[in-house]
């Protein structure tokens, strides 16, 4: 269907584009105002309000009424709270990194990565509420965590639902790649065993930010290759494979296992939206931040109609 099925709020979502044709109102690149400063987004819809979590002080946070034009709210944490520097003993500002925000079983989920660059002494955390609009966030802990010793990296988090409605956390950068394990349906945190998912072990380990979908018998995973925190420099791009099963084998349009660096490459920018990633795919839209060369490397909120080719395939 969509990704992660975003449950109730995401149906009644759909069901209002197809009802009333409000879809139309959008052209495949939407049109955005406001402040769209943003670094790894995510994305939902609470009634009638549109919501954006991104990388920043305390998790910043936009909201739109319309998904278009946009406006900054307050962030998720106004302080770090104290059991970060448990685990990151780096960690001394306030800064968050790639939230993931899903709906699921009654509650919002809001994942984030607490780390610093280059390095995988990192932990995923969970915060969580029953209206985002309330602003009542429920600090839920240490999801995840590792260390120097690991050969992975826990930050750039995403929680996926199954076609059978199980809770699914994928996450990883760089190292030997994304991972993708089973999270308890009651405390959101991880079960059982831990899947290598994809790798590029012959491009320096540039893979990170996973997102995964089901739709029409097959999950897709979506992921951003190469470097990003670079402005116009940044090579980042939007790669994806499919798999019939979650935890793989994903494979590219051409049959290459992403575990051995495959990849059909969906996005690598333009001669004004540099370094395209850190995607983000919600009730068949695709959003990404990108750095525009209009205006010194700024990174910028981008929303696509996301759509799909007779082989399945997801395209703009």
């Amino acid at each position: 269907m969509n990704k992660k099925r975003k449950w109730l709020t995401s149906l009644v979502l759909a069901i209002g584009l197809c009802v009333t044709g409000a879809q139309s109102a959008f052209g495949a690149f939407w049109n955005l105002s406001g402040d769209i400063v943003v670094h790894d987004p995510t994305i939902i819809k609470e009634g009638n309000t549109w919501y954006t979590f991104s990388t920043g002080q305390g998790i910043q946070l936009l909201k739109s009424s319309n998904g278009t034009n946009w406006t900054r709210a307050n962030q998720v944490f106004s302080s770090p709270l104290s059991w970060w520097k448990t685990y990151v003993p780096n960690q001394s500002t306030n800064d968050l990194w790639a939230p993931d925000i899903e709906y699921f079983n009654g509650r919002y989920w809001l994942y984030y990565s607490i780390s610093s660059f280059g390095s995988n002494t990192s932990a995923i955390g969970l915060t969580s509420t029953t209206s985002i609009t309330s602003g009542n966030w429920r600090d839920d802990g240490l999801v995840t965590r590792t260390t120097s010793s690991n050969n992975y990296n826990a930050i750039d988090p995403t929680l996926t639902i199954d076609k059978d409605g199980n809770p699914w956390l994928a996450y990883g950068s760089f190292w030997s790649g994304l991972k993708l394990t089973r999270v308890d349906a009651s405390t959101m945190k991880p079960t059982g065993t831990l899947y290598s998912i994809a790798s590029r072990p012959n491009n320096g380990g540039a893979v990170e930010a996973p997102t995964i979908i089901y739709r029409n018998g097959y999950y897709y995973l979506f992921a951003s290759f190469d470097s990003c925190c670079q402005g116009v420099n940044s090579t980042y791009k939007i790669a994806y494979g499919r798999s019939v099963n979650i935890t793989g084998p994903y494979v590219d349009k051409n049959g290459t296992s992403m575990m051995n660096g495959g990849g059909t490459i969906m996005d690598s920018g333009n001669a004004v939206w540099k370094g395209p990633g850190h995607q983000d795919v919600y009730n068949n839209i695709i959003i990404r931040h990108a750095y525009d060369a209009t205006d010194n490397g700024t990174p910028k909120l981008l929303i696509n109609d996301l759509n799909w080719d007779a082989q399945g395939w997801p395209t703009y």
